[in-house]
């Protein structure tokens, strides 16, 4: 896969990338990553600390940094998982209007648990992020984290910004491609050890444990940091900006609708 993954690296019209990446990945993402998260959402974030070697939260930390909130907005979590993200605004700005959204309904009842847990209300809707049931021009804020490896992100990009308010700002957090090969290889590497680790520490199942290589192939095909900038900046947003850390291994973008 690797040769076919580097002819793509710009060679590709984004929305061409775009297919090659569905037409290789379909079949896990709307055949198995529901039995997947089903199985992991009840151990998701211990899984992740691991994994990360205890970086998790920080991690977290760092993207909610770069989320400017404002009193009485309206935000939509996107691929929400567990509601950590949605949580963490919360404590930022409590009168926040967050609405959930994930195609989990497992991940979305832990998540439920643990903002009922800190006294919050979150809304959450069940169904395909590709198509956002919401009118246009509806939040002040969208979140998308951890996800966008399972999804056509030019499609769900698009969607975002149909529904942001103009001046709203979509910020991304993202598992990216490096831009250095000797980083690349090496983030492989640790992932794949890992994924193994964690797998066999929290008793995954079958349909987790099977996916194994998916998510390294995924990543493998997925985008830079500065290739995922100007796939934003294609799409119409504005004032787009990033951040990474690890050498480019995890990125957080800012991006506004004008």
């Amino acid at each position: 896969m690797a040769n076919g993954e580097r002819a793509l690296d710009g060679a590709l019209h984004f929305s061409d990338r775009e297919d090659v990446r569905e037409k290789l990945f379909k079949r896990v993402w709307t055949q198995e990553l529901n039995d997947v998260f089903a199985d992991v959402a009840k151990y998701y974030d211990r899984a992740n600390y691991v994994a990360s070697l205890g970086l998790w939260n920080k991690f977290r930390a760092s993207f909610l940094a770069t989320i400017d909130l404002q009193s009485g907005q309206r935000a939509l979590d996107v691929c929400a998982g567990t509601n950590a993200v949605g949580i963490a605004m919360l404590r930022k700005q409590p009168d926040l209007k967050v609405c959930a959204m994930d195609r989990s309904a497992a991940m979305q009842e832990v998540g439920r648990q643990l903002a009922e847990r800190e006294g919050f209300r979150i809304e959450s809707v069940i169904g395909d992020v590709h198509k956002l049931p919401f009118p246009d021009n509806h939040f002040d804020v969208v979140t998308l984290q951890w996800a966008s490896r399972h999804l056509r992100i030019m499609d769900v990009s698009r969607e975002i910004r149909r529904v942001l308010k103009p001046g709203g700002y979509f910020y991304h957090c993202d598992m990216l491609r490096p831009g250095s090969k000797l980083v690349e290889r090496a983030y492989y590497a640790y992932l794949r050890v890992s994924l193994s680790v964690t797998a066999v520490l929290f008793q995954s199942g079958a349909t987790a444990r099977n996916c194994k290589k998916y998510f390294i192939d995924a990543l493998s095909l997925f985008y830079s940091a500065e290739e995922l900038s100007q796939l934003l900046r294609h799409l119409g947003y504005e004032n787009v900006s990033s951040k990474t850390l690890l050498g480019g291994m995890i990125g957080f973008h800012k991006a506004m609708k004008p």
